[in-house]
């Protein structure tokens, strides 16, 4: 457990690491290049086609990235910074969300092929949460990492590239 300085506030917290497994029928390279194309982007991660404001990525290391969603009339905004890009084996930034908190989390994306497609292990490091309630979080978050997976894999089927 860390303390976690919130308003002036000392928040008791947990640091929990999530990891989820995901098998595409798609070569490393293409799953690898959702995560860094603006436009396929644009289709799963944190965005939807109807609900983008704004994607800006500088896919380099030590470049940035921002995603900008509106959900219900108000905007929320994910940020990071790019610290390993090895096509196609593996990616890693960092996760903010600054209009929920000021830490960041770091995000490893690692693909192995499989065959014809590959498995996906995606690793969310540095989650800071208040012990009672860090299952309800990990468990929301797992759900938020499932949906999205599953429209990059939608996204991934229905096309030819």
């Amino acid at each position: 457990m860390t303390p976690d300085a919130t308003d002036d506030t000392e928040i008791e917290t947990m640091d929990t690491t999530l990891t989820l497994s995901r098998t595409f029928d798609a070569p490393p390279e293409r799953v690898f290049d959702a995560w860094i194309d603006p436009e396929t982007v644009e289709q799963w991660l944190f965005t939807t086609p109807e609900t983008n404001q704004e994607i800006e990525i500088d896919a380099r290391v030590g470049g940035s990235y921002t995603i900008t969603d509106r959900r219900g009339g108000e905007d929320y905004t994910a940020i990071g910074e790019y610290e390993e890009i090895d096509r196609p084996n593996r990616l890693v930034f960092t996760f903010a969300m600054p209009q929920f908190s000021p830490d960041e989390d770091r995000i490893v994306v690692e693909f192995e092929a499989d065959g014809d497609g590959c498995v996906m292990t995606f690793t969310q490091e540095g989650l800071s949460w208040p012990p009672e309630q860090a299952e309800e979080y990990k468990r929301e978050s797992e759900e938020g990492w499932v949906e999205m997976f599953d429209l990059l894999e939608t996204r991934i089927e229905t096309t030819d590239e």
